[in-house]
């Protein structure tokens, strides 16, 4: 029996596949095939060390050019031994496979599969055909880290020292960071992050391993697991492009670095903070061409929309939008921002920081290290002859008083405030010192939103639903939906939504406006209860019961709503 090796045929050239599939452009071709001719390398390396390509979208293209598989992470083996037996019956020095980036292992069957970081080499191809000349030899496509943490694996095995070594030296770290395999690593999991659209990059030690983690629509996917070792380095690299001090690990310290990921123009902000186990590292990612959401897009019911339109076509008074961190409270204001920005007002905006950049509106940001404070920014704005001010956050009383003396004197302002919910705004600003009846006067209305995943469209199938909650959504159902059939749907995963049954978010919201009904209850500091059941009485539903709705037309589902909103 002779040796069957699966040999790659080739198909058209790797730059014109990629082209053709849409992951990169011409340009980037070019500044690579440059880089080529100059330097060497790897087209499909090269590429991704610019941050112009995902490995995952690389080995997509590669696997079809080469015929041959990809293999994930999940399904290569983890115990050292595997490889290890196998290179103990070729009786080659482990240092070679190191050298060489080759692992190989034998099936029950006698196949002998293999991954290389090139699995085209000649020299790997002649050296299995003479170990193995009687068995099958099977050879896949993986990603590179993958290869490297298996690789780290071998190292380790009978010696103390790892692929990457383990080192506390300052200059080394410098070293290693600015080394090709640590640059293609943060590049390509930057890449991949971008590709699975991720809002934040996780990097979390723990005491011998540590982790990747993506957050994709508001939820902590793990991307990665690796070995301890190889953690400093990485670490030091981010930290190094986000022009921070590697040396310092005691102190927390925020950066940030401008870059092209994955065809996308990215302003990335970097958070480290100092753990038992090393640094947590978080990368938030912000793509600069972001288009500005329009307040249609945003998931407002019909009867909602109507109302939040009416509001921000007052002349003056305070709006205030209410949510946790990441509900979207950003997104809302620079979408109506947009609506309001007809050119025949002046808008500026107070911001920390400015996250997207509006045309037609002047947008100030604040810089609190240097005593720039909201307060201090709002005093200088209202004497830039204003009609429309958006304040970032409500945080003290000194900023809540300068917007309460803006809306008193003819404008109007936008902001955002951190409470759970819509009738908890009055409470919190009583508690920052604000007056009741200045509230009661001044502030027009409330609205509080989450985020709820909407599900994919590909693999969401028909359910069923609690008689209690049908019920519940045809109490509160806007007038223009009760024609609608019910669409209860629930997630099953498929490859389209990375097996989580959603892809992409959609807003849930409750709105509370000051009717002369509820300013008395303002001013005499009625709870939460109170005013709310005056609001229902106006219309008012909880983001749970608005929620629902959106499950009901099939956007979400019911168990998504039960986990972003609680009951009241």
């Amino acid at each position: 029996m002779s040796t069957e090796i699966s040999t790659p045929t080739y198909q058209p050239r790797l730059g014109e596949m990629l082209i053709h599939a849409d992951f990169v452009n011409e340009q980037d071709i070019q500044r690579a095939l440059e880089f080529q001719s100059r330097f060497g390398g790897e087209l499909g390396s090269i590429l991704i060390r610019m941050g112009a390509l995902s490995e995952d979208n690389l080995l997509t293209i590669l696997s079809e050019q080469l015929q041959l598989p990809i293999l994930d992470g999940k399904n290569l083996p983890l115990e050292a031994t595997r490889f290890l037996e196998t290179i103990e019956k070729t009786g080659i020095e482990k240092d070679w496979w190191l050298d060489q980036q080759l692992l190989a292992w034998e099936a029950p069957d006698k196949t002998v599969h293999c991954i290389a970081q090139n699995p085209l080499s000649d020299l790997a191809h002649e050296v299995f055909l003479n170990i193995f000349p009687e068995q099958q030899v099977v050879w896949y496509l993986t990603r590179h880290q993958d290869l490297e943490r298996l690789l780290d694996l071998v190292a380790k095995a009978n010696t103390s020292r790892g692929f990457f070594g383990d080192t506390e030296d300052v200059n080394l770290l410098r070293e290693l960071a600015e080394g090709a395999p640590v640059v293609e690593f943060v590049n390509n999991m930057l890449s991949q992050a971008v590709d699975q659209r991720a809002s934040d990059v996780h990097v979390e030690p723990e005491e011998r391993t540590f982790f990747v983690r993506y957050r994709i629509d508001g939820i902590l996917y793990e991307h990665l697991n690796l070995p301890k070792e190889r953690f400093n380095p990485i670490a030091s690299r981010i930290k190094l492009i986000a022009g921070l001090d590697i040396a310092e690990r005691r102190l927390p310290q925020d950066g940030r670095l401008n870059t092209r990921v994955s065809g996308q123009d990215l302003d990335i902000r970097v958070s480290c903070l100092p753990g038992v186990h090393g640094e947590s590292i978080v990368m938030r990612l912000l793509p600069k061409e972001r288009q500005t959401s329009r307040l249609e897009q945003l998931g407002f019911a019909p009867d909602h929309y109507r109302l939040f339109t009416q509001w921000i076509a007052q002349p003056h008074g305070i709006i205030l939008v209410t949510g946790p961190t990441g509900s979207g409270k950003s997104t809302t204001l620079y979408a109506t921002l947009d609506a309001v920005n007809n050119r025949t007002q002046k808008i500026i905006t107070v911001e920390d920081p400015v996250e997207y950049q509006l045309k037609g509106v002047t947008q100030v940001q604040a810089h609190s290290d240097i005593g720039y404070t909201f307060a201090k920014a709002l005093r200088a704005i209202l004497r830039q002859d204003p009609d429309i001010i958006m304040i970032g956050e409500i945080r003290d009383r000194e900023t809540s008083e300068i917007a309460i003396q803006a809306a008193l004197t003819g404008h109007l302002v936008l902001s955002t405030l951190h409470t759970n919910d819509a009738v908890s705004a009055f409470t919190r600003l009583t508690d920052m010192g604000v007056e009741p009846f200045l509230t009661a006067t001044t502030v027009r209305a409330v609205q509080a939103q989450r985020l709820v995943r909407r599900l994919c469209k590909t693999c969401a199938k028909p359910t069923t639903v609690l008689s209690d909650i049908q019920m519940q959504v045809n109490r509160v159902l806007p007038t223009e939906l009760t024609g609608q059939s019910p669409q209860w749907l629930q997630p099953v995963g498929c490859p389209d939504c990375q097996n989580t049954g959603y892809q992409g978010r959609i807003g849930i919201y409750e709105l509370i406006y000051m009717t002369p009904e509820m300013q008395p209850l303002v001013l005499r500091h009625a709870t939460a209860t109170e005013l709310r059941k005056i609001a229902t009485q106006q219309g008012f539903r909880t983001l749970r019961e608005d929620g629902f709705i959106k499950a009901y037309q099939g956007i979400t589902s019911v168990e998504e709503v039960l986990r972003v909103t609680e009951e009241i």
